[in-house]
């Protein structure tokens, strides 16, 4: 559970608006992502247009698949006037949680016209059921 505790005066309320505020940029900036499955693995699809492949980073740790890259800023602004500029640059993460069932030692990743896809396989072995803990007096 977890618990607000009410703080008077006036500073807490005007800071309010702007809690985790760096955190909901970070998902605003974060590349569009799915996420699907069939019977024999997992599937992570991203869009990842202008992204090199030398500047993506995929890893597995803890139970987690974690893509990490830059977008660079390739644009010469000699002489030209902006009216508006909507595209994202800077780096980005994104961490997947895999369920008990995937595989992640035996994960694979292609980048094809700026989609990266992820394949996390499933094991073939039914997951650990979990089991009645005896509970002693004392």
């Amino acid at each position: 559970m977890v618990e607000k505790s009410h703080v008077a005066g006036f500073w807490p309320q005007l800071y309010e608006p702007l809690r985790n505020f760096g955190a909901r940029v970070a998902d605003w900036l974060a590349p569009a992502s799915d996420a699907s499955s069939n019977e024999d693995a997992y599937r992570i699809t991203m869009e990842l247009p202008g992204v090199a492949e030398k500047d993506i980073e995929l890893s597995v740790h803890d139970g987690a698949v974690t893509v990490t890259g830059e977008k660079s800023a390739t644009r010469e602004e000699k002489g030209e006037t902006w009216f508006f500029s909507e595209r994202q640059y800077g780096r980005f993460s994104r961490s997947f949680r895999l369920p008990p069932d995937a595989d992640g030692e035996q994960v694979e990743a292609h980048l094809k016209d700026g989609v990266l896809s992820v394949i996390i396989p499933r094991r073939n072995e039914a997951p650990a059921e979990g089991r009645r803990v005896e509970i002693r007096r004392g």
